[in-house]
């Protein structure tokens, strides 16, 4: 049998790279599979919450794995401002507001082949960051962005554990 003929299974980004995340760098991961049968079919740990100078580099490189993006959906509370289409990469992207959350991106290939990844907040810790992508691109995975957003103390609203614990015992009241 030739070397050719010799199925490669998928490959996924080291874990060492993660680590040695520098300042600045957005990262992006994409389900392995093309079944995509999970509710997420990604993961992406924007820098920042300015859209245009973020979603550029994200589109750039979806593109060059998925073909030509035509819409991104997000939830406009979520970015510092969001315009209604950008052009990348000589191509006018159109950005439509969803009340998605801000855990979540819609990007829209063609005219209905949607792809929904969970977004990180730029604030997140490394590790933080890497648990909740490496679990949004498992192939089983049933588990909201929300929900993984929370489960890996990536979400502000629940990284303080100590603070969650004084919520709690003062009967949920945090004022």
């Amino acid at each position: 049998m030739a070397d050719s003929d010799t199925p490669h299974p998928p490959r996924l980004l080291p874990d060492a790279l993660h680590h040695s995340v520098k300042p600045g760098t957005a990262l992006l991961r994409l389900e392995t599979t093309r079944l995509r049968e999970g509710i997420l079919d990604g993961a992406w740990w924007p820098r920042s919450r300015d859209i245009a100078a973020e979603l550029p580099r994200l589109i750039t490189k979806l593109s060059r794995h998925l073909g030509p993006i035509t819409r991104v959906g997000l939830d406009a509370s979520a970015w510092e401002e969001l315009p209604t289409r950008l052009i990348i990469d000589d191509r006018v992207v159109h950005l439509d507001s969803f009340p998605v959350g801000d855990d979540t991106v819609l990007i829209t290939r063609g005219d209905r082949d949607h792809f929904s990844l969970l977004v990180v907040p730029p604030q997140a810790t490394p590790d933080a960051a890497r648990a909740a992508m490496a679990q949004a691109v498992r192939a089983d995975n049933i588990t909201t962005a929300e929900q993984i957003l929370i489960d890996t103390s990536t979400n502000p609203a629940h990284s303080n554990p100590a603070e969650r614990g004084r919520t709690e015992q003062r009967g949920g009241d945090s004022t």
